[in-house]
């Protein structure tokens, strides 16, 4: 079974290709066949003027009527496009999406801050935890970070904050907002004596890969610490050809580590996974569980 899922985030667009392969015996098993990357930074304009400029929506329709075209030749059983921060806080957020709907076809959701983290976590990813454990899923993108709390292999509580890439770039964030979130890591983490993050986005599977970690095996607060001080050593051109990030990644690499070590300073953490998932991810698991409940349903 094919599926394929748009994410339309505040530094980048993306289209993920996913087969899905099932028995009788054992868990489905997803494997990713594509993902594509448009660097569309929608976040310069949503954040600072409540706007998306004419030049990022007309990129923005184009890359979604190509994602069409790859979609009509991928044949997936079912696809689903949401849409973060950037079209959530732009005026026009709405009026691009009905747009694309006018000339692609692709019914855009623009998701609300609180069902953000549900999305990314429909990945299931309690399903690969230790039930004697508990873990802070950590997921930092453009415009916002969203944090769950799994304890017992369950939700414990999740929250959205406006702290995220583009924002520290453009200088965005408050303190306030800091204090806000640093606030709610006290009150979710007080009765947890010991507790593991999980990262997802883009910048800390980059982050993972220059660690040279090996695959399934936790990234510790001091390495990170460590690749943030080398990084920051490095320029804007010297993280390109030296470090080979691309332009629209080596500008906010930076301010996603700061994301991440000051969620694990505060919430005590020491220790974190990244089994590289995330919001496109979780679409494709929606739309997986949705073809199987019609399957069921047909059949009854």
């Amino acid at each position: 079974m094919k599926f394929a899922a748009i994410d339309v985030g505040s530094n980048a667009v993306r289209l993920l290709f996913t087969q899905v392969f099932q028995s009788d015996y054992d868990a489905p098993f997803f494997k990713k066949d594509a993902l594509i990357r448009i660097p569309i930074r929608l976040g310069d304009d949503a954040f600072s003027q409540h706007v998306i400029s004419q030049e990022k929506e007309e990129k923005l329709i184009k890359t979604m009527l190509g994602f069409q075209h790859l979609i009509d030749a991928y044949q997936p059983l079912d696809y689903m496009a949401c849409a973060t921060s950037a079209m959530r806080e732009a005026e026009n957020g709405s009026a691009i999406a009905d747009k694309i709907k006018q000339i692609t076809g692709i019914d855009l959701i623009i998701v609300p801050g609180s069902e953000e983290a549900e999305l990314i976590y429909s990945n299931h990813i309690e399903n690969l935890l230790d039930t004697n454990k508990s873990y802070l899923y950590i997921d930092v993108g453009g415009g916002s970070t969203e944090i769950t709390l799994f304890s017992k292999g369950k939700v414990n509580t999740s929250n959205s904050f406006k702290i995220g890439t583009v924002r520290l770039l453009k200088k965005l964030v408050s303190d306030s907002d800091w204090d806000e979130m640093s606030k709610w890591l006290k009150t979710a983490t007080k009765d947890i004596d010991e507790l593991f993050a999980i990262g997802s986005g883009g910048n800390i599977n980059k982050l993972f890969r220059i660690s040279l970690q090996r695959e399934n095996r936790p990234l510790s607060r001091k390495k990170l610490e460590q690749l943030y001080s080398l990084i920051s050593k490095y320029s804007f051109e010297e993280r390109i050809k030296i470090l080979g990030l691309r332009p629209d990644r080596a500008d906010v690499i930076l301010p996603a580590s700061e994301i991440y070590l000051t969620v694990m300073k505060k919430a005590k953490i020491k220790k974190i996974y990244v089994p590289q998932v995330g919001l496109a991810d979780g679409l494709i698991h929606i739309l997986y569980e949705k073809h199987v409940a019609k399957v069921k349903t047909s059949v009854t």
